[in-house]
């Protein structure tokens, strides 16, 4: 599934197409992927300008005077900018056109993705109870050490909880504990403040160089370009099971871990 970085990547390649233009009209080819599109994308959306393209989480949002689609790219969901004629390929089940003639177009082989509405003024519920964004002043040391207090889970868990913190997936839960060199079966509540400061740093530096890199490339994701990702093949540890470890040499282990596949050194993380 693409992660954090992955839907920045396409958030940045988006905006300067969508913002400030006006939608013309909406076509859907079909009432439903992972839940049924509600019929205000069809009814209300046309004729309103996007005033912004934002992300929150792994979700995307099309921003208007009268309220936010609201789109997550699922397992193997894409969106392109094309012009208006293009023909249609399988698995194109969305066009957004736009008041120049191109449009916003949906691939998304799986279903597993969404398009939704979120009223002006309002929050969606599935935008409720959401963490702070990794990326932002309020994700830190600090933060983390309080909320993590008299907790048993391991602290892989705990960070990959949406209620913690947004956007934080398998990939780049692995690379920043490998980073910040804490075991990922280590309890959250028994991990000190100092060294809760390294593993936020660690996730802010880990998110924001996959950015810069384009995301991870990882089964259908590519970006809005057509172009890929590469920060795949930076990876120190996630996919790397019993290879050696790019710090001491020695073998990578795996476990299970919140029903995750989860690989780390057992001599650089403790």
């Amino acid at each position: 599934m693409p992660e954090l970085p992955e839907v920045e990547t396409t958030r940045r390649g988006l905006a300067p197409h969508l913002e400030g233009r006006r939608v013309h009209g909406v076509i859907l080819r079909r009432p439903d992927l992972r839940w049924p599109i509600p019929a205000e994308i069809a009814a209300l959306l046309p004729g309103q300008a996007i005033d912004g393209v934002r992300r929150r989480a792994k979700y995307l949002l099309l921003d208007t005077a009268i309220g936010s689609a609201l789109l997550h790219l699922g397992m193997s969901g894409s969106l392109r900018v094309l012009p208006g004629d293009t023909p249609v390929r399988a698995h194109d089940h969305v066009d957004i056109s736009l008041d120049n003639g191109r449009l916003l177009r949906f691939n998304d082989p799986r279903r597993f993705g969404s398009l939704l509405w979120q009223p002006a003024g309002e929050t969606h519920e599935l935008l409720a109870g959401l963490g702070p964004e990794p990326l932002d002043d309020e994700f830190n040391g600090d933060y983390l050490f309080q909320r993590s207090r008299g907790r048993s889970a391991s602290v892989k868990t705990f960070l990959m909880d949406q209620g913690i913190v947004v956007g934080v997936g398998n990939i780049y839960a692995a690379e920043s504990l490998f980073m910040a060199g804490i075991n990922p079966l280590r309890e959250a509540g028994r991990i000190s403040r100092e060294r809760y400061q390294r593993l936020a740093t660690a996730v802010k530096q880990i998110l924001g160089h996959a950015i810069t890199r384009g995301g991870t490339t990882l089964r259908d994701f590519i970006n809005p370009d057509g172009a890929p990702g590469y920060f795949e093949q930076e990876l120190l540890v996630y996919g790397r099971d019993g290879q050696p470890c790019r710090q001491c040499g020695r073998p990578l282990r795996h476990a299970t871990i919140g029903q995750r596949a989860s690989v780390w050194c057992g001599h650089c993380q403790r």
